[in-house]
């Protein structure tokens, strides 16, 4: 047998487990996906000046803010579908994101829940999510970021066979009070404080409404009839079309960009 030259094995993380099962649920979902460019020029400029004064708040909490609002105005965003004729719509907004940890000397997404971000001050949000960021972590299968878990339980999940681990998907995402508890109703990953991407990022994700934040560009555009550099956020928002049509979903989003690109609450 030929030698194939040097070559290494690495060990394959458990998260990366969960990852391939949220994909092989995720296409239970009807997904309608919008690609959206965002002047975010004054409001990177008012959060600024906000952090000179040195107030707690930080882009992201300011965003995730933009969007528990949308989400408050329009719940049907985030129902949940129960059944063939139901559809489930929380009053409580809770909002999941990915934090990039090391574990075990690799670096892993590990999700973390914001609950009630409808209640919640951007002050409050930008602390909670240092808070997590700060979190101490054993492994990687012990934690939803603030919320421990039963590890003898999640060393049986990943042990499980493909189909097994797949049912167990299906239970979560087809009761609704059990996707809520498990992973919030929005989910917002933003890839763009990883790398620069000049262009749009299609999530996977298995919750009705999902949000992949990209990098921010400048370029060319027009404020007050006059042509300028101005900085514009790459947002891809997927709305599961089993739970709300695309003519509510389209105002629904309408108003997140005029929140946004007003600077809402700054």
């Amino acid at each position: 047998m030929k030698q194939p030259g040097k070559y290494r094995i690495n060990s394959f993380p458990s998260s990366r487990i969960s990852t391939i099962d949220i994909g092989a649920a995720s296409k239970r979902k009807h997904y309608i996906r919008a690609l959206i460019e965002l002047d975010v020029t004054d409001a990177r400029q008012l959060i600024l000046e906000k952090k000179k004064q040195k107030q707690n708040v930080s882009f992201n909490a300011w965003f995730i803010k933009c969007i528990s609002k949308t989400v408050e105005e329009c719940k049907e965003l985030h129902g949940v579908r129960k059944g063939k004729k139901k559809v489930v719509i929380f009053e409580d907004i809770d909002i999941s994101i990915m934090i990039e940890r090391e574990v075990e000397g690799e670096k892993v997404p590990l999700p973390y829940v914001i609950r009630k971000t409808n209640e919640k001050e951007m002050a409050e949000i930008h602390e909670e999510i240092k808070a997590a960021q700060a979190q101490a972590v054993d492994g990687e299968g012990d934690f939803v970021l603030g919320e421990k878990k039963n590890a003898y339980l999640m060393k049986a999940y990943y042990a499980m066979p493909g189909f097994a681990r797949g049912f167990v998907w299906k239970k979560i995402i087809g009761d609704p009070f059990l996707t809520k508890q498990y992973m919030g109703t929005v989910m917002i990953t933003s890839v763009g404080m990883i790398g620069k991407i000049n262009g749009w990022v299609l999530p996977m994700s298995i919750h009705p409404l999902s949000f992949a934040v990209g990098s921010i560009i400048k370029k060319p555009g027009v404020k007050d009839g006059r042509i300028e550099i101005r900085e514009y956020l790459f947002v891809t928002a997927a709305v599961d079309h089993n739970v709300i049509d695309g003519a509510p979903a389209v105002r629904a989003l309408s108003k997140l960009i005029k929140l946004v690109e007003k600077g809402e609450g700054l």
